[in-house]
């Protein structure tokens, strides 16, 4: 059995105009809103042993405010990276239990081909800031993981904690 952790990263800051995309780091929100994720995560027993994480400020921010006892894998794929390219890189996984940081639109579509069927919650089909769905795959092996195989474990938004 696998278990995946699908997180956007927090809340970012829009302040300086002229920073890149790529650059831009958390807000205030962000960052308290990664922290409370990073609590939740050790109070449903949801810790990663891998991290797959893109290469963006803001999801090495978000990660580095979860707490979390291991440096994640950065990964310029993720950067703003479509469904298909997060399974690609999901399938070459070690971990039994592996956290995904990434961005918008790509996370909400990936989340919602993942699960055989959606978590109950209001915004799980728009992914906000800070979203995290926690899903388990009966596989031994991520490359074995296929659309419509996961069970949606948890799901929740940064203002279901805070």
């Amino acid at each position: 059995m696998k278990r995946l952790v699908l997180m956007r990263h927090a809340k970012s800051d829009w302040g300086d105009p002229a920073l890149p995309d790529h650059a831009r780091p958390l807000n205030e929100r962000g960052r308290r809103s990664a922290t409370a994720l990073g609590d939740w995560l050790r109070t449903i027993d949801a810790v990663p042993d891998q991290i797959l994480c893109s290469s963006s400020a803001r999801t090495q921010e978000t990660c580095a405010r979860l707490k979390l006892p291991l440096a994640p894998e950065l990964h310029d794929a993720l950067y703003l990276a479509e469904a298909p390219d997060m399974l690609r890189l999901l399938r070459g996984a070690t971990g039994s239990q592996v956290l995904m940081l990434g961005h918008n639109p790509g996370i909400a579509e990936f989340a919602a081909r993942l699960v055989a069927a959606p978590p109950d919650h209001y915004r799980f089909g728009d992914y906000p800031t800070g979203a995290t769905l926690v899903a388990r795959f009966e596989i031994d092996d991520w490359a074995d993981v296929a659309p419509g195989t996961g069970t949606a474990l948890h799901f929740v938004i940064p203002r279901d904690l805070i």
